[in-house]
């Protein structure tokens, strides 16, 4: 069986993550990460612990979904216990996205802002749709929950760089977050990505390709958060067989 060890495990994916693990038969449940109170319940013979050191040493793979510090926590660990990682933490600053591109040197670690395998093939779609329609303008939309804390999410910045990416443009230079004013007309090579929050939305992401006459929009809809975190454990079953590397979900689901 692969030892599973979870940081972020009292956090909004903690408990599915817990219930998915425990579940599978394939996987043992050796060791959660808690910053504060565990309000599931677990086998006495899972460790519980607030030591990155204890959670690499008593794990084949570790799940993350938690926050950019104790992202940044695990990396500076494993880079002296390489340990395979599947981390699913967004907002990282450029320090942070340097740090988990050199730990992935020491071991393999699959990083995907969503686990999902719908948003891993409308990443695609979106490239492709980009890169043909090129006269039509892009607006990203997102919505979550109210409790999300980063704006905009991890997945919506990723469809606009692979919306980006069809055209040969690169995001940080184009991209806009918002509109207020007399702002004059919208720039042809402008992408907009533009977040909503509200009651317990899981999560939204719309991709529009709107030109004169016509729009086409793409749209991905996850209804329950288990599917974050059975997309992570089936990242962490085929990243724990791979050299040192950085990987992505549509490596691991061969797209």
């Amino acid at each position: 069986m692969i030892k599973v060890g979870i940081v972020g495990s009292t956090g909004r994916m903690g408990e599915h993550l817990i219930k998915n693990v425990l579940e599978d038969k394939a996987l043992d449940l050796s060791v959660l990460h808690v910053f504060d109170e565990l309000k599931v319940s677990i086998p006495d013979t899972v460790l519980v612990t607030n030591s990155m050191e204890v959670v690499l040493e008593n794990s084949d793979v570790i799940i993350d979904f938690s926050a950019p510090i104790a992202t940044q926590d695990l990396c500076e660990n494993a880079l002296k216990n390489p340990t395979p990682l599947v981390i699913a933490t967004t907002g990282f600053t450029e320090h942070q996205q340097n740090l988990l591109i050199e730990a992935s040197k020491e071991m393999p670690i699959l990083y995907s802002s969503n686990m999902s395998a719908g948003i891993a093939l409308l990443k695609q779609l979106v490239e492709q749709v980009s890169a043909t329609l090129k006269d039509f303008d892009i607006e990203i939309v997102e919505q979550h929950h109210r409790h999300k804390v980063d704006a905009p999410s991890g997945t919506a910045l990723t469809l606009g760089e692979f919306a980006a990416k069809g055209r040969g443009l690169d995001l940080d230079s184009v991209r806009i977050s918002g509109r207020d004013g007399q702002i004059g007309a919208r720039s042809k090579d402008e992408i907009a990505v533009m977040a909503l929050r509200g009651g317990d939305i899981v999560g939204r992401h719309t991709v529009g390709f709107y030109n004169d006459g016509e729009f086409l929009e793409l749209n991905h809809t996850a209804t329950s958060r288990e599917t974050f975190s059975k997309g992570a454990i089936r990242a962490s079953k085929w990243v724990v067989n791979q050299k040192s590397g950085l990987y992505s979900i549509n490596d691991c689901l061969g797209i």
